[in-house]
């Protein structure tokens, strides 16, 4: 197995891993206020969460950033939880074609979850001559891997509201508030006081 195919299926492993949950969750929370019509917004959110997390994650691999990973664990279900309110809050998208919060929490965010498989990626990384290969490699895996996830929600949104005609509003604040409770319990799990 090559080098790129290696980095590239530890990328879609590592969003797909349902021990690592929190990364679902919050694709889950970002995508829950969109339907499949709303594709090119979705290709967005999911496409500045990884630009944010391919950041942090190089600048943390290379040393050049340093974060208390307690912090990060702590802060990673934050950024989950602040991204739910958000929808409970405002259970619809903006209808305009601006700048929308949710881009920004996804870049931001993403910044963040970069920080949490850092530590992981440095010790698999210490082997190779250069580390840009395997870099681009994992974010392309992590990117499909989202777009695994964002595919199989929007599915059963799709089926769900499209189809057997739950309202979408409710279908959003139930999503939200499941995926809030989800966060809380991992927040208190994962206290760094």
């Amino acid at each position: 197995m090559g080098q790129f195919q290696l980095y590239f299926q530890l990328g879609i492993q590592h969003i797909l891993d349902i021990a690592g949950f929190d990364h679902i969750l919050f694709v889950v929370a970002l995508c829950a206020l969109y339907m499949g019509r709303d594709w090119k917004k979705i290709l967005i959110l999911v496409t500045a969460f990884t630009i944010g997390h391919s950041i942090t994650l190089a600048l943390a691999t290379l040393n050049l950033l340093k974060v208390n990973s307690d912090i990060i664990e702590f802060l990673i279900p934050v950024t989950i939880a602040i991204t739910a309110v958000s929808n409970i809050l405002k259970p619809k998208p903006s209808s305009g074609s601006g700048l929308q919060i949710n881009y920004l929490f996804a870049l931001f965010f993403g910044l963040i979850h970069g920080l949490g498989f850092s530590n992981y990626l440095r010790s698999l990384l210490g082997k190779e001559a250069s580390i840009f290969t395997p870099l681009l490699s994992f974010n392309l895996g992590l990117e499909v891997g989202q777009l695994v996830i964002v595919l199989a929600f929007m599915l059963i949104s799709g089926l769900l509201v499209g189809l057997i005609g739950v309202n979408r509003k409710d279908w959003t604040l139930v999503i939200s508030s499941i995926v809030l409770g989800m966060s809380i319990m991992m927040m208190l799990d994962t206290k760094f006081w």
